[in-house]
């Protein structure tokens, strides 16, 4: 099947041509009959497709690989000294036998591995020999489809309050004689302008913060850090008579951005007040993990004996826009963003966030982030 290619693959590929050809007529010229044994061209074609990023490979008259990257390996464009995918075997004799370029899309499914969307372009070059340019697409391609779902999503729940602060405006009109009803539509007006007020502000800081490392990264005191978050959700918690507690290891220090980190911290608190009974109670918790592989870490918890969560929606529990108990989240002003925002935040400081939960048992969301170096090992 043709399809496009990108700009910048078809740019790849004419400079690996042209690299190729170009050494192929100077090793033509440059060699005499007598001057002792023959170059190899196709060591120096193994050199060029070795330096490209994207898959590459060189396919013989009888569909022998003479050459391939590490990529196409990893791609599973070849294996051993043949095509492994039958599709693109195909494209490949027909490309020898024709002459003409093609530039296909293969979706391939691999034992183990996420789909591929892979976007190939052959063509055949002027010694006979077949060369396949493979890119795999499938991050890109994700990054897309994200993006949509997260604009369509975004425009659905925009709505919701849009639309109840224009009907809320013409009752007031209509309820002009009537001072308590303006009252009480103007005093809905203003809780619907303050979710939407949150829920622009709370895309635009998600939007901010996807795919991005945190640019004032410092020192910090891990118990500094969640005393701030406390503080944020003080009032709410007095208000449902919850008490809040920190408890565990005090003197841990992580490295990042303080504000990313409290907002983090405050979003995990907030929601563990929100989904407690009255009189509940929420702990903090810290604790250093040692770990062989990615080295020191700090794991702070936040622990709640509220309602719970179900296993179906624990796996859910960090998309956008995803709630759930959508009539407690209405009721208490959710966006069903603040957990998506949590795990942007922790994976952009290279952490991790789980949840433990059980229906009626409450639930534990556990941040773990990479502990900062010693101030002598940064000296």
């Amino acid at each position: 099947m043709l399809a496009d290619v990108t700009p910048a693959l078809a740019a790849l590929i004419g400079v690996v041509v042209g690299l190729l050809g170009g050494y192929l007529i100077a090793w033509a010229i440059v060699r005499q009959p007598n001057e002792g044994p023959e170059p190899d061209p196709l060591l120096e074609l193994r050199r060029v497709l070795d330096a490209l990023r994207c898959g590459g490979a060189i396919i013989g008259p009888i569909d022998e690989i003479l050459a391939a990257n590490e990529p196409a390996i990893d791609l599973g464009i070849v294996r051993g000294n043949r095509v492994a995918i039958p599709a693109l075997l195909t494209q490949v004799r027909e490309v020898r036998r024709t002459g003409e370029t093609a530039a296909i899309n293969l979706d391939q499914t691999r034992a183990g591995r996420a789909e591929q969307q892979l976007a190939v372009r052959i063509l055949r070059l002027e010694d006979g020999n077949v060369l396949v340019i493979a890119d795999d697409r499938s991050a890109a391609l994700r990054v897309q489809a994200s993006a949509r779902d997260f604009m369509a999503n975004a425009t659905h729940e925009l709505k919701t309050p849009v639309g109840a602060i224009t009907l809320l405006g013409e009752a007031v009109e209509q309820a002009a004689d009537d001072p308590d009803a303006v009252v009480r539509f103007s005093r809905k007006i203003q809780a619907e302008s303050s979710r939407l007020s949150l829920l622009v502000a709370q895309i635009v800081q998600l939007s901010r913060l996807q795919g991005q490392a945190p640019a004032n990264a410092e020192r910090l005191e891990v118990d500094e850090v969640i005393g701030s978050a406390l503080d944020r959700s003080r009032q709410l918690a007095e208000a449902r008579r919850i008490s809040l507690t920190l408890g565990g290891v005090r003197g841990l220090v992580v490295r990042g951005s303080r504000e990313q980190l409290v907002t983090a911290l405050a979003n995990l608190v907030h929601n563990a007040i929100t989904y407690s009974d009255d009189k509940a109670r929420v702990v903090v918790t810290t604790r250093p993990v040692e770990d062989a592989e990615r080295g020191d870490r700090i794991a702070i918890a936040v622990s709640d004996n509220g309602i719970g969560i179900s296993a179906e929606d624990t796996r859910r529990i960090f998309e956008r826009f995803y709630r759930v108990d959508y009539a407690r989240s209405r009721q208490t002003g959710g966006t069903g963003l603040g957990l998506s925002i949590v795990a942007e935040i922790v994976e952009g400081h290279g952490g991790e966030v789980a949840v433990w939960s059980k229906l009626g048992s409450g639930s534990t969301f556990t941040i773990t982030l990479p502990a900062a170096p010693a101030e002598e090992e940064v000296a």
